[in-house]
């Protein structure tokens, strides 16, 4: 079941050979196995199992939507109505919104069962979903659960340290951020990380959770974690989905992102979700196409080009060889190959971490510990309630962007820095319009510098230093507004998921998603066997 695709699911509930009630109770199941992998900051097992029921009764009085039952997860920045909505910061641990977010209603409304909401790093700020109040999310892929580690050879010999720190994994899902594992004083966190910022929403694909989930995505926070974690990451073109409801990191680059097993699955819920929104002035007017893929795909005539510009310091061998090797491939489908250059891409990771943190530094200033969010105890004047709530309730990767980006608009710095940014990314959004005015369709690259690391080594740098090595491939398509999708292509030398990303032409999803999914046949990746890395049946 957990390796069916949507269209084969919605198709075994409508023939009543599978109840919606049953696929639910098979993910709840699910998630209780994979707790320690930290994925959920709130799950909602009695709302899910009624939600499911109603889509039986909607089904069996006819409803054939395709989405009718299917369970899916949000990450924990789109608004739920009745559901808290944290941001996987303290700031908001206790915020209930009272609407949902544009994209969460339309799944809804079609019949979707949610499952949870999905930890991140806060606000989205960061590459590996580590730096969040509810602790780091795990990737599936290579992890040994408790009861494997336990019955491991010499396992009974491990310190009362870890057995404390085990128990302490086993309480992670308490709705508090006080009590989530200490990672640091864990003798055994030689995991790997989920990539971020939608790392709880990629391990919930990957590892068989849900069927789809939401994850937003501002410089990579899609596409990041779809590669470590083995699953297909889609970014559509910015204004193709509302962004009604999805707690806004930057305006000008935040689009809601997708993430599933396969690309017809991204179709699927890409169709339900696109469209204009009278809520949100930057959806397009134009009516949406809904995207039909064929059975089998074809990349023949296409026009393929390579960035020079992404040979970038820290790429991987496997990596490079995969990107070749998948280059080959679509080269030996009747696809052209060519090696093309985007001038201003070693530009643009500097701009985008300017432009990102003016952004954060207008956007957080709501948060003042009186309307709503974190409220601190000193109320000695106004101006020590500011400074107390947002120094209690943000974490130092927070806090310090809004630092820079105050910084970057004072009145002395606005020209030199923002102004400056904004004109560079018109310059690197002009390489793209360039690119594709020369005749080439669509551009292929790596998502991220390779597999995925372990928390030992990525814990060693601090969040910028990280974020800029991460970021340095997939946040030029935020800046330039266009789609793009990542998908798993290979093993790396170290059992790894390798992911490489399409760049499509803005509005172009229909040639970008067929490209994707002729790749995703071409190159045949197994996804994760999940249940062979699981301790108990």
């Amino acid at each position: 079941m957990f390796a069916a695709n949507i269209k084969q699911v919605a198709a075994l509930m409508q023939n009543g050979q599978l109840s919606a009630k049953d696929l639910c109770e098979l993910c709840i199941k699910r998630m209780k196995r994979i707790k320690e992998l930290n994925v959920f900051i709130t799950e909602m097992p009695e709302l899910a199992l009624r939600s499911a029921c109603a889509a039986d009764r909607r089904i069996k009085n006819g409803s054939g939507d395709i989405l009718e039952g299917i369970p899916v997860a949000f990450k924990d920045n789109f608004s739920t109505a009745g559901i808290r909505t944290s941001c996987a910061s303290r700031m908001l641990k206790g915020y209930v919104p009272p609407y949902n977010a544009t994209v969460v209603e339309k799944l809804i409304s079609r019949g979707s069962v949610l499952m949870g909401k999905t930890n991140m790093d806060e606000f989205a700020m960061g590459c590996g979903s580590v730096d969040g109040a509810f602790g780091p999310v795990r990737n599936p892929w290579k992890y040994r659960f408790e009861a494997t580690r336990r019955d491991r050879p010499g396992a009974a010999q491990s310190s009362p340290s870890a057995a404390r720190i085990a128990d302490r994994g086993r309480q992670f899902h308490s709705a508090s951020p006080s009590q989530c594992l200490d990672v640091e004083a864990d003798d055994s966190a030689e995991w790997f990380i989920a990539g971020g910022s939608s790392g709880g929403s990629a391990v919930s694909v990957a590892s068989g959770a849900v069927l789809a989930a939401l994850g937003s995505d501002t410089g990579g926070s899609t596409r990041n974690p779809a590669s470590y974690c083995g699953v297909v990451g889609l970014k559509p073109t910015y204004g193709l989905l509302s962004r009604h409801g999805l707690i806004p990191l930057v305006n000008s680059m935040d689009v809601p992102g997708i993430l599933t097993r396969s690309v017809d699955d991204a179709v699927v819920i890409l169709n339900a979700l696109a469209g204009h929104d009278p809520k949100d002035s930057t959806t397009v007017v134009e009516p949406f196409k809904p995207c039909a893929l064929p059975d089998v795909a074809s990349i023949k005539g296409l026009k393929i080009g390579i960035p020079q510009e992404y040979h970038a310091p820290g790429l991987s061998s496997d990596m490079k060889d995969s990107w070749q090797h998948v280059a080959d491939i679509v080269e030996n489908a009747g696809a052209t190959v060519k090696r093309v250059s985007l001038p201003h891409t070693a530009l643009s990771i500097v701009c985008y971490h300017v432009l990102c943190a003016c952004e954060v530094a207008s956007n957080m200033a709501r948060y003042d510990g009186l309307e709503y969010g974190h409220r601190a105890k000193d109320e000695s004047s106004t101006e020590s309630l500011y400074a107390a709530s947002r120094h209690e309730a943000f974490n130092n990767v927070v806090r310090g962007r809004i630092l820079a980006g105050n910084y970057f608009l004072l009145k002395q710095n606005y020209d030199r820095y923002y102004v400056q940014a904004q004109r560079v990314r018109r310059l690197i959004s002009q390489d793209f319009w360039n690119t594709f005015r020369s005749g080439i369709d669509i551009l292929l690259t790596p998502t991220v510098l390779g597999d995925a690391p372990s928390y030992r080594w990525f814990s060693k740098a601090d969040n910028r230093t990280r974020t800029q090595e991460q970021d340095v491939f997939t946040q030029p398509a935020n800046m330039a507004g266009i789609p793009a999708i990542s998908l798993p292509v290979a093993l790396s030398s170290n059992g790894l998921p390798l992911g490489l990303q399409l760049l499509g032409q803005p509005f172009k999803e229909q040639q970008l998603l067929t490209a994707a999914k002729a790749i995703e046949q071409l190159v045949n990746f197994r996804a994760l066997d999940f249940d062979k890395l699981l301790y108990c049946d």
